[in-house]
């Protein structure tokens, strides 16, 4: 029987999700399937890896749906264009959907496997469904990228109609009428973690559901309180996986608290800007920063990563990242202002430790924000700002409570001295990249102070 496929991806879910809607809505029967991608799990740090582990479960959990469901979940290890080229010689696959992705790799990874499959007569079709606005959606008058995120949510909120937000309708369709079950004598099996040569890692694992409406009514008073338990949504890591639509979270937050819709939006901010100048993954986007000289002390950089530099809320925030691969927002600028300014280490140091660490880590939102911080990307905070880590501490931890839960010795002769004074680690941060911005001008001016 001829079938179609609907890839999952960063879609870990059945409801609202636009890619399967489309499947089921085509004609033809679905077979759901799932890639573990060896060019991703291959370049994993370590075996026990927490969100591999979120991932796994997650992928088990649809499987489950899809068999009560009437159908068949496939699960492949290896890479992805072996293993569609593998599945279109053992089914007849007419068609291939899935939902975009806007990061380097995913999109050179698609580009791969239209190929493949235009060569083997098989369409590959791709639907917006991780971001409300993508790509060239928004772009300045002019008809440039906007690189103002203030002028860019005034047209995302004018540009957000509630018909945007509408739910699509793959739950409804998910049935045995729409669905393919492969042979039932011999079900195909699934990978399983030491299958891949991985082991089990349970950090901090959210729900698949949205946040608790006191929480989002609140959030504008309480995002910036880390001590709080439910200080914040914790919404991405839910949205970075798909277990809930942007869709979802954006409807709510538009009915309940229009900061919180503000900083969701930010999603499809940094995904537009990765998406035009991918190379930011790696460099900087401002080239008058590219040259910096960094001091790059791995000691110091030890110290960093472990919560151990003297300085309170510093520290709490990297010992909770360690503990829970979780970090609220306001302490992550915190750390990460400190370790590009203060100790004055290159900010792809941090952005790769968050990427080996972080439960909910996308490239473009901490790209994004690592370069925000270091004055080095498209949308920045002014590069001679320097955030103190003890003023920091005093708006949002005056009372210490976050701070004693993380760091405990705090206070006693046991906890460092401050690894670095402030004041002498923001002035040798501000001359040297005023220095190399003179340098890098040409004509012996400052440029953007």
């Amino acid at each position: 029987m001829k079938i179609c496929l609907f890839w999952h991806r960063r879609d870990l879910r059945i409801h609202d999700n636009v890619g399967l809607a489309e499947a089921l809505a085509s004609g033809l029967p679905v077979v759901p399937l799932f890639i573990y991608d060896r060019d991703i799990l291959d370049h994993l740090p370590n075996k026990a890896d927490a969100r591999l582990t979120y991932i796994f479960d997650q992928v088990e959990r649809l499987a489950r749906e899809t068999e009560a469901a009437g159908g068949t979940f496939l699960a492949r290890y290896g890479r992805p264009v072996d293993v569609l080229e593998q599945l279109v010689q053992e089914f007849d696959v007419v068609a291939v959907h899935t939902n975009e992705d806007y990061e380097p790799y995913a999109t050179k990874r698609d580009a791969k496997v239209g190929d493949l499959l235009r060569r083997r007569g098989v369409d590959f079709l791709l639907y917006k469904d991780q971001v409300i606005f993508a790509k060239d959606d928004i772009m300045t008058k002019s008809g440039t990228v906007p690189k103002v995120f203030g002028a860019y949510h005034k047209t995302f909120l004018a540009r957000l109609t509630d018909e945007l937000l509408l739910p699509y309708g793959s739950a409804e369709a998910f049935t045995q009428a729409h669905l393919q079950r492969l042979d039932p004598d011999q079900p195909s099996p699934r990978p399983t973690l030491a299958g891949m040569g991985f082991e089990r890692k349970e950090q901090y694992v959210p729900t698949t559901d949205l946040p608790a409406e006191e929480v989002v009514r609140h959030y504008h008073q309480t995002r910036n309180t880390p001590a709080l338990q439910n200080g914040t949504t914790r919404l991405s890591v839910q949205l970075r996986f798909g277990t809930v639509s942007v869709r979802q979270a954006m409807r709510q937050a538009k009915a309940l608290n229009p900061k919180l819709l503000a900083e969701i939006s930010w999603r499809d901010f940094f995904m537009m800007l990765l998406w035009h100048y991918p190379n930011t993954a790696t460099e900087a986007y401002d080239p008058k920063m590219r040259a910096v000289p960094y001091r790059n002390n791995e000691d110091e950089f030890r110290a960093w990563c472990a919560g151990r530099t003297g300085y309170p809320l510093v520290d709490a925030g990297m010992r909770e990242l360690n503990a829970t691969g979780y970090l609220p927002n306001r302490v992550r600028m915190t750390v990460a202002g400190f370790l590009v300014k203060q100790l004055f280490i290159d900010w792809r140091w941090g952005e790769k430790y968050f990427a080996d660490k972080l439960l909910d880590y996308e490239l473009a939102n901490n790209v994004g924000n690592w370069q925000w911080m270091a004055g080095t990307g498209a949308v920045s905070a002014p590069w001679f700002r320097v955030y103190s880590p003890d003023s920091q501490l005093e708006q949002v931890d005056p009372e210490l409570k976050y701070v004693k839960r993380w760091v405990p010795e705090v206070g006693t002769a046991t906890y460092p001295a401050p690894i670095v004074d402030h004041r002498f680690g923001r002035d040798r941060a501000v001359e040297a990249i005023r220095a190399a911005r003179i340098a890098a001008s040409g004509d012996g001016k400052i440029v953007g102070a």
